[in-house]
């Protein structure tokens, strides 16, 4: 196993995080009409930028997941769902990388999704 170390490897991370995430019922509805092919590239860059210094996304995480139907208890099982997928695929510091800034990204998404709109 190897760690994450370009974007082929962002890209591959994405395709099987979302094909598991997508097989959890609960976790379909935000998901529900939005165009894969189109919505991949925007999340490789945003993980390209986080894990390997990429420049070019500039765009607010946050905002452009707001109004979406989501329950602060999606946030546990999505993380535990890139967990998962990171451990599968990769081993070592970027990897480590990815779950931690993965955690910090839920946390702080499940914080303010509390305070706009309560549990």
């Amino acid at each position: 196993m190897h760690d994450i170390s370009g974007k082929a490897d962002i890209e591959l991370l994405i395709e099987k995080f979302y094909e598991s995430l997508l097989q959890i019922n609960e976790m379909k509805p935000p998901f529900e009409g939005l165009d894969f092919e189109k919505h991949v590239p925007h999340i490789v860059a945003f993980w390209s930028f986080v894990l390997l210094d990429e420049e070019g996304y500039k765009t607010n995480v946050f905002d452009k997941h707001v109004n979406l139907p989501i329950k602060p208890a999606m946030f546990d099982i999505w993380l535990e769902v890139w967990i998962k997928t990171v451990d599968a695929l990769f081993k070592g510091e970027k990897a480590e990388l990815a779950k931690q800034r993965a955690t910090v990204l839920a946390f702080t998404f499940k914080s303010k999704w509390e305070k706009l709109y309560g549990n």
